[in-house]
């Protein structure tokens, strides 16, 4: 049996909720993946961080949990990126993490992008805030994103058809990506 793949999912809030929408939909992002691959899962929540990570300038300023998220996040097989839309764009902070990435640790890494918002109209975070970020960094941002408003979720659950659809849609191409045989067929496409 091979050995599990580490997909790391950074939680771009910088708030901590246990309602969280960020954090649920990631949690179903995971759950879909392991549906389809074998997977150890480590969560990098930036809430628990976020105020020393507010004052450090470099990486060598950070305290040992920051530089260890780091560590968790360069190391990661597959990368699930969620933030929640903050004015128009992600969170400062989340950002601040973002930058102290090696700027080659993440070439070729494949980025499973996610973002929540309050309204339909933030949709467009994942193409123009969210994938150059990680263009930048030489990652490989998976063309499949998905962003979620209030009106997907139910209390602790997502209550959407077409969202449930689009993560499923969206773990099917990642797990195609990392383990070609991994995609269904009606998924793949026919060249």
């Amino acid at each position: 049996m091979s050995s599990a793949l580490n997909v790391v999912a950074l939680i771009g809030s910088p708030t901590s909720s246990a309602n969280s929408r960020t954090l649920l939909l990631v949690r179903h992002l995971v759950e879909a993946l392991r549906q389809r691959l074998h997977i150890e899962v480590q969560l990098v929540e930036l809430a628990p961080i976020a105020r020393s990570l507010g004052q450090a300038l470099t990486r060598d300023e950070v305290e040992p949990r920051i530089e260890q998220a780091l560590l968790r996040i360069e190391a990661a097989d597959l990368l699930i990126a969620a933030a929640p839309v903050y004015r128009g764009s992600y969170p400062g902070l989340f950002k601040h993490l973002i930058d102290f990435i090696g700027l080659e640790a993440l070439v070729d890494t494949p980025v499973l992008l996610a973002a929540t918002g309050g309204s339909e109209r933030h949709a467009l975070v994942i193409d123009h805030q969210l994938r150059p970020l990680f263009s930048f960094l030489q990652a490989h941002t998976l063309p499949i994103g998905v962003y979620a408003t209030p009106a997907d979720f139910e209390g602790d659950r997502v209550d959407s058809a077409a969202l449930l659809g689009r993560i499923e849609l969206a773990a099917a191409r990642a797990a195609g990506h990392l383990l070609p045989a991994a995609i269904p067929a009606p998924l793949r496409r026919i060249a």
